[in-house]
């Protein structure tokens, strides 16, 4: 008979527990405020390109323009990060960002076409890089595996809020003031939410980890095969969610019910953000990798619904489920990335891992745009990206796996504060 006692069962990790953790609020609030304007400025600026007796034609272009350059621009501020630190990216590209949103309503009108199209294009490169470099900033704040675990799902999962509020708040200023103030306020929010992060100890004293045999050599290569495989798969993720927001129209279009067009990606994010709650409330078995793909295939079963061309609320109802699956699906592909990134790079590879979803989301879009008409292959859309993203991960899943070690948050010893984490 053993006289050991019995190991207690784990504390049971909640959000209070990681929001108390020390800057996460901070880090989190802020990162979601510097964010806004990724949701808010293409909106504002489509607004105020009508407003000053543009077509809605050329004001798609200008907010298609500024989403395109934010993500275009991406890996590179990534490597600047794993290069000088976080805040002397941040605050420069966020003051310059600021600037040229509140410039377009002042300069647009006396420049013409030309000048709006350039300031936009500049605006959007300068977006501060606050999502990749608050991933790569969760292992420094919070060394226990769980509570990181949760703090990245929370993360993750309230993305899609961003999406819901970011549009309202700026046709709201737009119908109570004009959209050059709805501009100014996207401008202020962004600085200041990018200046709270950037400010923040964290932040100042990140730096990322450097392997102790490399020495002088150059920089490690970071497009390896598996990288490059686990990269691919994300396009078809957001080549769902960019498909899925056009179908969205055109179901409402169809029904003649307008709020459709927005009722319908509220509640992918609402399902999202659920998803994410849930998730991270538990410590998962397996690997990243395995719930990567699993999740992946979850996520592809919650499109086959609409496929049999659903009416709008029972539509409604189906998306909520691959919202549901796509937080784990992004959460367990930052974790993927992580391991399988080298070292000295992990910043740069999360702004690669951000560029190919939205690579992936411009394409569906626009692919989407031109079948609306189709009621059928607008509805199979996004369930062909997922199934593009299943079949990538299944043939490249052996790949995933690094080699030598166990999947591992990389950044785990890298120093903050004076004090080394595990």
């Amino acid at each position: 008979m053993s006289l050991t006692a019995p190991t207690p069962p784990a504390p049971r990790i909640t959000y209070g527990a990681v929001l108390c953790s020390s800057y996460v609020a901070r880090l989190l609030g802020g990162t979601l405020i510097g964010r806004l304007p990724n949701s808010m400025a293409p909106v504002a600026i489509l607004l105020w390109a009508t407003a000053n007796d543009g077509s809605i034609a050329f004001g798609g272009l200008l907010g298609a323009l500024y989403g395109l350059a934010s993500a275009l621009a991406q890996p590179v501020k990534g490597r600047l990060m794993d290069r000088h630190g976080q805040s002397s990216v941040h605050l420069p590209t966020a003051l310059l960002n600021s600037t040229l949103l509140v410039a377009l309503p002042l300069a647009g009108p006396y420049g013409g076409p030309g000048l709006a199209m350039a300031l936009v294009c500049c605006g959007g490169l300068a977006t501060p890089p606050l999502e990749a470099g608050l991933r790569a900033l969760w292992p420094s704040v919070l060394p226990d595996l769980r509570l990181r675990h949760a703090a990245l799902a929370l993360d993750t999962g309230t993305q899609g809020l961003l999406y819901i509020v970011g549009p309202l708040l700026v046709a709201a200023l737009a119908s109570a003031y004009n959209p050059a103030v709805a501009l100014s306020v996207t401008a202020a929010l962004g600085l200041v939410g990018t200046a709270a992060v950037a400010l923040s100890p964290p932040s100042r004293r990140w730096r990322p980890e450097r392997s102790k045999d490399r020495g002088a050599a150059p920089m490690p290569r970071l497009a390896t095969p598996a990288v490059t495989l686990l990269l691919v798969s994300l396009t078809g993720i957001g080549f769902a969610i960019g498909a899925m927001n056009v179908w969205s129209v055109s179901m409402a279009e169809r029904h003649h019910q307008d709020m459709l067009a927005g009722i319908i990606p509220a509640a992918f994010s609402a399902g999202s953000l659920a998803g994410g709650l849930i998730y991270g409330r538990r410590t998962w078995s397996g690997t990243a990798t395995r719930r990567l793909i699993v999740a992946t295939a979850a996520f592809l079963g919650g499109w086959l619904p609409p496929l049999a061309l659903p009416a709008p609320y029972s539509a409604t109802a189906a998306v909520t489920v691959p919202g549901a699956f796509l937080t784990i699906v992004v959460a367990c592909a930052y974790v993927t990335t992580d391991a399988l990134a080298p070292s000295g790079r992990t910043t740069e590879a999360y702004a690669w891992l951000i560029l190919s979803i939205g690579a992936g989301h411009a394409v569906g879009t626009a692919l989407a745009g031109r079948l609306a008409e189709l009621p059928l292959a607008s509805a199979a859309l996004p369930a062909a990206g997922a199934a593009f993203a299943l079949a990538v991960l299944l043939a490249a899943r052996r790949r995933l796996i690094p080699t030598g070690h166990p999947q591992r948050g990389r950044h785990r010893r890298l120093r903050w504060g004076g004090y080394k984490t595990p």
